[in-house]
């Protein structure tokens, strides 16, 4: 098995999953292999990132229909990768591994740029904002975020999970100054994600930040379950999926602990 780490844009796909709508991020890498190996085989993503969602550390898991020394893999798919898309390291994995399933946790950072006039240069790569954001007050929404809640209130309608309570680890926030205006990131990780939660956060927190509800409110928010009560959904160009975690040694981590382990 190989753990394939990616890095795209995800501006031109329909997500990473292979829709019949449009190009994929999947389709791409597996038409990759295709051209590699000369056979198709099947990729699957840790994240199932949405329609212009970026990434710079998706986890990729593939069984090769072809050997292929490690460092051939990356050269070779990533000249058959469009532009878009990159193969930056590629590691061997035990039998059986599955980038999504063996994932102990994901860490996401979105971008909020407050400018006072549109900027070109973070058009696609952050959501872009006029008025200013009390960033004082959006830190102190973070404490009512983190740690093991029912998430029904920040979940897509649509969103298919059969559980909602999910465990935040780390929930921080980074502001630095621009030219013009201030550039505001939100770190989020956690073991595992509802669909739009993350976008609906921060589309809630920005509301915090423009004094439209108060930092306590997000407790409020999370006891009531209901999604009417969150802030808008944030666009999906400002949301990289930074960095997938796993066991030391890519281990499943459903197998039986051998014994003498703890």
């Amino acid at each position: 098995m190989l753990k394939l780490t990616l890095e795209y844009d995800g501006a031109p796909f329909v997500g990473w999953q292979v829709q019949p709508n449009g190009a994929s991020v999947q389709g791409a890498v597996e038409d990759a292999v295709e051209k590699l190996c000369g056979a198709r085989a099947r990729v699957t993503g840790a994240g199932r990132t949405d329609a212009g969602v970026h990434a710079r550390g998706q986890v990729a898991s593939l069984d090769p229909p072809r050997e292929l020394p490690l460092s051939a893999w990356t050269a070779g798919l990533n000249a058959h990768l469009p532009p878009e898309v990159a193969c930056v390291r590629a590691e061997e994995a035990p039998p059986g591994f599955d980038a999504r399933r063996w994932a102990r946790g994901k860490r996401y950072v979105y971008a909020v740029v407050r400018s006072p006039v549109r900027s070109p240069l973070w058009r696609g790569r952050a959501w872009e904002v006029r008025r200013p954001l009390d960033v004082a007050a959006m830190t102190a929404a973070l404490p009512h975020v983190r740690g093991r809640h029912d998430f029904s209130a920040l979940r897509a309608a649509d969103c298919p999970a059969r559980t909602t309570v999910r465990d935040v680890r780390e929930l921080s926030i980074r502001s630095d100054e621009l030219r013009q205006g201030e550039l505001v990131e939100v770190r989020i990780e956690a073991t595992a994600f509802l669909k739009h939660m993350v976008r609906n956060l921060i589309g809630t927190l920005v509301e915090v930040g423009h004094g439209k509800r108060s930092p306590e409110s997000l407790e409020e928010l999370l006891d009531s379950r209901d999604r009417t009560r969150a802030g808008p959904t944030a666009p999906p160009h400002g949301l990289l999926l930074d960095e997938v975690f796993y066991l030391p040694g890519n281990a499943d981590p459903h197998a039986e602990p051998e014994e003498g382990d703890e």
